[in-house]
């Protein structure tokens, strides 16, 4: 078995997501002894955001040439990099900080490489088909306030219904949340977030 842990938090040692993706990985390996780990950080290694260029590599226009420029070309050799490590992956582990209501923007502009016409989607006569389904995503967020089951959930959370949205669109169907949510309303609330994800994490140690 593949897993892909990826993590997107600036926040370094202090990140809850991050300590968290560490936790299901370890708690998968456990349970799936001889399975390979790849771990992606975003932040250390940040996707560059779209530019023409870039755009032009992922949905190539008829008589427009590609850019020669190396750093072009290595932009364009880490799209395919991170699009395999995916591809590849029978599950994928993504840390998703909630930044502003939404997502990283390193996490977003992995997805922007992700999204490839013929490589995880297609376009049908019967609407948009995903081509990287079979595999597993766990979604592991944090959130400074609280929104699950509140009247915040709707308005402003686009980074959990972004990212559901997003892997469905590939044909992914499994997807799971690992939530820690109220880790900006104080200590204790942070540390009972914590402890209620760190249990759900640890579940994933039980023997498929």
């Amino acid at each position: 078995m593949n897993i892909l842990q990826v993590d997107s938090s600036a926040s370094g040692a202090l990140s809850v997501t991050r300590e968290l993706t560490a936790a299901v990985a370890q708690a998968l390996l456990a349970a799936h002894p001889g399975a390979r780990l790849t771990h992606r950080d975003l932040v250390a290694q940040a996707p560059a955001h779209l530019d023409n260029a870039l755009l032009q590599s992922l949905r190539p226009q008829p008589g427009v040439a590609l850019s020669s420029d190396p750093a072009f070309l290595k932009e364009v050799a880490y799209t395919d990099t991170l699009l395999n490590e995916f591809l590849e992956a029978d599950v994928v582990v993504v840390g998703a900080p909630m930044y502003n209501f939404s997502v990283p923007s390193q996490l977003k502009a992995w997805i922007d490489r992700l999204a490839q016409a013929g490589k995880t989607f297609r376009y049908t006569a019967e609407g948009p088909q995903g081509l990287a389904g079979g595999k597993r995503v766990i979604i592991v967020s944090s959130r400074g306030g609280m929104y699950a089951g509140t009247k915040f959930e709707q308005l402003m959370d686009h980074q959990e219904a972004y990212l559901r949205a997003v892997f469905g669109f590939f044909g992914i169907t499994d997807v799971e949340i690992v939530r820690a949510e109220g880790v900006g309303m104080g200590p204790e609330a942070r540390e009972k977030a914590l402890a209620l994800a760190r249990d759900q994490s640890r579940g994933y140690a039980k023997a498929a």
